[in-house]
């Protein structure tokens, strides 16, 4: 479990170092979001968009809303949910925190690098 438990960390520390994703979650945060706007506010085509937006949801920084236009055509959205981040170092450990706006975070632990829920 070690491994998938610093995968885990190692994988958000890679979404945040992402330019396309910062702007995702940062966009996403104003208001909620298509894909389509997003590509526009992120200069990303749809398919880099939805990748990051696929890796974002699995690791809980972004929601998905289904909406019904005045048109009857169903759109998603998609909205940040990441509040606030913090990086400890403490006793030869690495420790992500991750708070987002619904108080669910992920716990991650290993002995090298650590995630945990800082409510």
């Amino acid at each position: 479990m070690e491994a998938e438990e610093t995968d885990a960390t190692t994988a958000v520390f890679r979404l945040l170092a992402d330019e396309y994703s910062r702007r995702i979650l940062l966009a996403a945060d104003r208001e909620p979001r298509t894909a389509k706007d997003l590509g526009d506010i992120c200069d990303a085509s749809l398919a880099t968009v939805y990748r990051r937006v696929s890796t974002l949801q699995e690791h809980g920084l972004l929601r998905q809303h289904s909406t019904v236009g005045s048109d009857g055509a169903h759109r998603c959205q998609f909205e940040t949910t990441l509040e606030e981040l913090h990086v400890t170092v403490s006793d030869g450990e690495l420790a992500l925190s991750v708070e987002t706006h619904d108080e669910l975070a992920d716990t991650v632990t290993s002995p090298a690098t650590s995630v945990r829920d800082s409510r």
